[in-house]
């Protein structure tokens, strides 16, 4: 059984899957145009909700689908991975989340795509996806391949990527002026949740560039031409960010050793205090101790000017003991 939804694709959602679990049906031309005329089509994009049991269902049905392909298609994996087999190119690609989801954040694009067909599919609604979508829509660039759609869905996906890392330079600017000036008070968690998303990009770069690293290294006999270069020009892309991210990470580690600094001389300061006011106090509760005894003998108690007395002894003594602590302070 081969899948056969609405093939001109105009009563479907782009946001709501159909009743097949289908988002959209493009076709194209031979020249990179999309058409409703099947007898022009050259080849056919459809975008599915990879979650629903419809789709799954249709998916696993494709009789052009290779084996290894389909399984690798329909598995649960949720991890980034690419590869070909019997001349499809497959695979799950890192992707933002939509501007209107709940949560930002990086999810997969799945595919699979030979040179007549190329199957899409997600959980979340996908930025890089939606754009390309929206060129498609109106006409605004050609897509003469599947390989030249997926290259411009994986280079959106690099671009928001590079503005996520922009963003993120631009908050570690910010924190580093605050730093700088000592209103670093309320910055820890900023910069923590800084490095978080660093972290999370950064893999997802590595990741990138090797898996593109292993295509060309373990299929360059097999991948045509133009996959190749494909494959050249997005790795050197990642590869570009990853070096990005990486010195991202480092401007972190570097901010967040000058708050460990600066946190450490606060403690340091607030001990010194402490010790201070301790070794001034000491004295004088030692004074009020003794005389707090209930004993007999004690000197100066039928004295009228006794508790006068005592309270200069102890103040002269504290100030004598915080005279000491300043100048041997000074002298470490």
């Amino acid at each position: 059984m081969n899948i056969a939804p609405n093939q001109q694709g105009t009563d479907l959602s782009p946001y709501l899957p159909d009743e097949h679990g289908l988002f959209f049906v493009y076709h194209f031309t031979t020249e990179g145009l999309r058409t409703k005329d099947l007898a022009q089509a050259r080849w056919t994009w459809r975008s599915y909700q990879v979650t629903d049991l419809h789709a799954r269902q249709e998916i696993g049905a494709e009789r052009a689908l290779p084996g290894p392909v389909r399984d690798a298609f329909l598995a649960p994996s949720h991890g980034c991975h690419i590869d070909f087999e019997d001349g499809w190119l497959y695979g799950d690609l890192p992707d933002l989340r939509h501007d209107f989801s709940e949560a930002r954040g990086l999810v997969h694009f799945r595919f699979a795509f030979n040179d007549t067909m190329l199957i899409g599919a997600r959980k979340q609604p996908l930025e890089s996806v939606d754009a390309v979508r929206k060129t498609v829509e109106n006409g605004s660039r050609k897509f003469r391949s599947p390989a030249e759609l997926i290259e411009a869905v994986t280079g959106q996906s690099l671009d928001g990527m590079s503005a996520e890392l922009g963003k993120l330079g631009d908050t570690l600017d910010g924190i580093e002026d605050r730093v700088v000036r000592d209103a670093w008070h309320n910055e820890r968690q900023a910069l923590v949740e800084a490095r978080r998303q660093l972290v999370v990009i950064h893999r997802q770069m590595a990741t990138l560039t090797n898996l593109f690293r292993h295509l060309d290294h373990s299929h360059r006999d097999e991948l045509p031409d133009p996959i190749n270069d494909m494959a050249a020009r997005l790795s050197q892309r990642a590869h570009t960010l990853y070096h990005d991210g990486e010195q991202l990470q480092a401007r972190t580690r570097l901010l967040q050793d000058e708050l460990m600094a600066k946190l450490t001389m606060q403690s340091n300061q607030l001990l010194y205090v402490l010790s201070v006011m301790t070794a001034v106090l000491l004295p004088m509760t030692i004074i009020s101790g003794l005389f707090g005894m209930n004993v007999g003998g004690l000197p100066l108690v039928d004295t009228p000017m006794g508790f006068w007395v005592v309270t200069a002894v102890s103040l002269v003594i504290a100030a004598a003991t915080y005279l000491f602590v300043r100048r041997l302070g000074r002298g470490l």
